[in-house]
């Protein structure tokens, strides 16, 4: 336990400001439920759900945890109405959204009690959430991993943005995988932060093993944002990235892009273990992570390098 306390931390009723993100084929019930215990909000990432999936891993979560812990929905995701149906069902209290307008959903799930916090790229998409009425947003820099804005704002100059143009809490995302970089945001008016490759390299991720190893063994340089005529994504260079490349080279079409993309790309990579022909999806700060731990572990790390930060922040470490 801490006594730190904001209004993150009194939105979710955790410990701890450090919220792990609800990546697609490696947020399941186990690593979500893992960081609730540990003191932060762990969140179960839906794009790669069938609903009935969803239903599983929620009710595993609530058995495992008595913490918070929330659900990640893109609003790109074909059978939403589903998802949202599920969680006011089981009676989820925290929604992420992402991916869409946030207009479309967010008073639904406001009347049923739930905490909303959206994802945005902008301050224009912050304030549009702010006005939808989120009860945050995370503001989300061009160094994160998987699917990203098309400004490619830094999170070192989104942050202060968006705090800047909203009222209600605003959590970085974006190139934050320690407590320095914590510390960093939080300096910059973030609340809290939301953690994606850092978790990506945990035990309790549901990832498979030759993508953690391959994230925690890459360099500075090995990720890129590609697919910028469909939605842009983050991707860890491989034999895939480099199709996609030579295709955007010679000015594929919208549409042989999508064919080339077609179907499970990023299941085939992140979650079946193919480093080939896969899509793998990852933030810069991969190049920094060199370890696979326990999730709480992270937990405790990341707020302890926090504290220590804070206490001395001109250390080197």
């Amino acid at each position: 336990m801490t006594d730190f306390s904001n209004r993150i931390t009194k939105l979710f009723n955790i410990d701890y400001p450090i919220i792990q993100a609800g990546m697609i084929w490696c947020s399941g019930w186990k690593l979500a439920s893992a960081v609730s215990n540990a003191g932060g909000l762990g969140i179960i990432g839906s794009g790669s759900m069938y609903p009935d999936v969803l239903r599983e891993h929620i009710r595993k979560c609530k058995s495992a945890t008595t913490r918070s812990f929330g659900v990640n929905i893109p609003l790109l995701y074909p059978d939403i109405d589903k998802h949202i149906q599920i969680i006011i069902e089981e009676g989820v209290r925290v929604v992420f959204t992402s991916a869409g307008n946030p207009k479309t959903w967010t008073g639904i799930l406001k009347e049923k009690g739930i905490t909303v916090v959206h994802v945005v790229s902008s301050s224009k998409f912050a304030k549009k959430s702010e006005e939808a009425g989120c009860d945050a947003v995370v503001a989300e820099g061009f160094e994160a991993g998987g699917h990203n804005g098309r400004e490619e704002t830094t999170t070192m100059v989104l942050v202060p943005a968006v705090v800047k143009a909203v009222t209600i809490p605003v959590i970085a995302a974006g190139g934050i995988g320690d407590g320095r970089q914590m510390l960093a945001a939080m300096v910059l008016g973030a609340e809290a932060v939301q953690m994606g490759s850092r978790f990506v390299a945990s035990e309790e991720a549901s990832s498979h093993n030759n993508f953690k190893n391959v994230v925690i063994n890459s360099q500075e340089g090995d990720t890129q944002l590609t697919l910028k005529q469909l939605t842009p994504v983050r991707l860890l260079k491989n034999e895939f990235f480099t199709q996609i490349q030579e295709a955007e080279k010679r000015g594929a079409t919208v549409e042989e892009l999508s064919a080339l993309l077609g179907r499970a790309r990023a299941k085939k990579g992140m979650f079946e273990g193919d480093l080939t022909e896969g899509e793998l999806e990852i933030g810069q700060v991969s190049a920094l992570l060199d370890s696979i731990l326990p999730a709480g572990e992270i937990v405790k790390n990341v707020w302890k390098e926090f504290m220590s930060g804070l206490a001395n922040p001109v250390k080197r470490v």
